[in-house]
């Protein structure tokens, strides 16, 4: 059987999703990634050729552990599961209760939510034939990816998003004396150049107005332009005081736009071409970032 016809013998989302949790809920914590694929492939029985079709013929992933990763998201959003560590989840006292139904209405709230914040880019990816729900995937499997990343990592990843964007001599800070100052580098739009300074939050929470503030304090008297850069969200706060008039402007990338940049980019995502264009994550391209940092 061809490898596309045998990714189309999957179980459908819901019954994953399904499948996931009562995995999870019989497995030792914290439990893997990996363990947790091979687990769930088990439980609903199925074939070696199921478990080994590729996502894609460029990929390293398979599809079953690309389709998984996705359940693991919507559980996730749900409540049920958490982030125990690189590549590692934890099941909540939720977990343990929840039903299927309630994981289907978090996750279809959770989607619409998204959709609403996008300032109308799903209603035009729609109109493209687009899937609103694998572009929100994909995004959130990259951040959680992303957010896995040692702290130092996720610095040199975003000087390398830099140079990409056509910054120069961009370059890893946190030295004694930089003030909390995570990097630099000098961007040249047109005739005039000037140093940008930027900080790094990797986590996933809200950064509030008092980071930005921070921030800007600790480039005083260094440079007049600045990025705050973070795999999780600002608050309404957090974006008027980066905007404030008199002030030195922040520029603010949150992770959405960090999960687009990194894909023009092409930094950590590969694009896959079906019926769709689809995004997956390419794990190698952060094991390697990992490896060249530590």
């Amino acid at each position: 059987m061809a490898t596309e016809d045998i990714r189309r013998t999957l179980p459908a989302y819901p019954t994953l999703r399904s499948a996931t949790i009562a995995a999870v809920r019989r497995m030792p914590m914290p439990a893997s990634n990996a363990d947790i694929n091979r687990e769930v492939a088990d439980k609903l029985g199925l074939s070696h050729e199921q478990r080994t079709a590729l996502h894609s013929p460029r990929s390293r992933q398979t599809e079953l552990a690309y389709r998984v990763a996705w359940a693991r998201t919507a559980l996730r959003v749900a409540g049920a599961i958490e982030d125990a560590g690189r590549a590692l989840w934890r099941i909540t006292e939720e977990g343990h209760e929840i039903d299927p139904a309630t994981i289907e209405r978090r996750w279809a709230s959770h989607l619409k939510s998204r959709k609403e914040t996008r300032n109308g880019a799903a209603a035009d990816r729609r109109d493209k034939g687009g899937s609103d729900e694998i572009d929100v995937d994909w995004k959130e499997m990259l951040l959680a990816r992303v957010r896995r990343i040692d702290p130092l990592a996720f610095e040199h990843l975003a000087t390398r998003l830099l140079e990409a964007a056509g910054f120069r001599e961009v370059q890893v800070l946190g030295r004694a004396g930089d003030g909390g100052l995570d990097g630099v580098g000098i961007y040249r739009p047109t005739l005039i150049s000037f140093p940008v300074y930027f900080q790094c939050k990797r986590y996933a929470g809200a950064v509030g107005a008092g980071a930005v503030r921070d921030f800007r304090g600790a480039m005083q008297g260094r440079g007049e332009h600045g990025m705050l850069i973070t795999a999780g969200t600002f608050t309404a706060a957090a974006i008027k005081e980066a905007g404030r008039d008199g002030a030195t402007t922040i520029d603010l990338i949150d992770g959405l736009d960090l999960c687009d940049l990194l894909r023009d980019h092409g930094l950590g995502v590969r694009t896959t071409k079906r019926v769709v264009v689809d995004f997956d994550v390419d794990e190698t391209y952060f094991d390697r970032l990992e490896e060249q940092v530590s």
